[in-house]
């Protein structure tokens, strides 16, 4: 069983309040449920943005009966430093305890606490596509204090549908159903030509807290958060660094740079020569002459005959149909 703090007794935040790095704050700078964050001072946007972390491993403590945790332990498990993670804690006014480390609990309503989580914040989704749909079913905002209150879209087939027990409403309506439902964050799912536009009404109606899919980058005015969210961005980051370890550990020539591959050690290419038996490498006679990197070519290259060593252990089977061709330039691009 969780051993989560229960979210009763959330208390609403002040209409106008304004969410900055996900701490919700009224005009005297203190915590809009009344608690005065740690030491009373600013928390640093780097630490702000490591405290959700420390709440998702938090909340997996909790949920196996773990009742207090140290330092150590709960760096490693948020992949930093056991001294960044005291200091990051020490802006929420918690210090553990010697020897025993924090109260798992305790440490859950601090983290929620300082994000704002220690109430329900209503979510207004533009966009009810694909990714809005998901975002709708999605269970886990409810647990962490958000509150999908309405689904809005342009779309005549769409609006009137159910999604997820609620009915998809006109875009036209972004206005009113921000006002009804006390929306206070928006989250924006629409084509990126349209973005600014939804920003731009639901700044005009109050909401002052954005999450944007859109791939776009939006203008907004002061006071007004927008935390932007690029799949694909994340996906180029992460081919970046497979880039990176196939790089290291593939086969030698698939490390060397283009213009060097197929020279001889005096800059010069290297070319199929005649032996006893043939052609080196195994090559066909009509091969003679080509350099080494025009036979290793898709077209050219065996890449079942094993690891690409050199040269020499290279195999030139017959050339493929213009068939696979279009089926390998088909695959690559996609």
């Amino acid at each position: 069983m969780s051993r989560r703090p229960a979210s009763a007794g959330r208390s609403a935040a002040p209409r106008g309040s304004v969410a900055r790095g996900g701490a919700i704050r009224g005009g005297n700078g203190a915590a809009a449920d009344g608690v005065p964050p740690g030491g009373g001072h600013g928390i640093p946007d780097a630490t702000v943005a490591r405290l959700p972390v420390y709440l998702r491993v938090l909340y997996a403590l909790a949920d196996r009966g773990v009742a207090t945790v140290s330092s150590e332990e709960l760096a490693a498990a948020a992949g930093v430093n056991s001294a960044k993670l005291r200091k990051d804690l020490s802006h929420l006014g918690s210090y553990g305890t010697r020897g025993v480390g924090y109260d798992v609990d305790y440490l859950v309503y601090q983290v929620s606490r300082e994000l704002g989580l220690t109430q329900d914040w209503p979510v207004l989704i533009v966009g009810a596509g694909n990714l809005g749909r998901a975002l709708a079913n999605y269970g886990g905002f409810a647990s962490r204090g958000f509150r999908i209150a309405a689904l809005v879209d342009s779309d005549p087939a769409v609006v009137g549908t159910v999604i997820a027990r609620h009915t998809v409403r006109s875009a036209a309506d972004i206005e009113d159903v921000i006002r009804r439902f006390d929306v206070a964050i928006g989250v924006i799912a629409t084509p990126a030509p349209v973005a600014q536009n939804v920003c731009d009404r639901l700044v005009a109606a109050g909401v002052t807290s954005i999450l944007n899919f859109a791939p776009v980058v939006l203008g907004v005015p002061a006071g007004v958060e927008v935390r932007k969210v690029d799949l694909s961005i994340e996906l180029q980051i992460l081919a970046f660094h497979a880039l990176r370890r196939g790089a290291a550990v593939g086969p030698p020539d698939r490390r060397r740079d283009s213009h060097l591959a197929g020279r001889r050690a005096d800059g010069q290419p290297r070319t199929a020569t005649r032996t006893p038996d043939g052609l080196a490498g195994g090559g066909r006679p009509e091969d003679l002459g080509r350099s080494v990197a025009e036979l290793t070519t898709p077209a050219h290259l065996d890449v079942a005959a094993g690891p690409l060593d050199g040269a020499a252990d290279y195999t030139v089977p017959e050339r493929g149909t213009p068939d696979d061709y279009e089926t390998g330039v088909q695959a690559v691009g996609t």
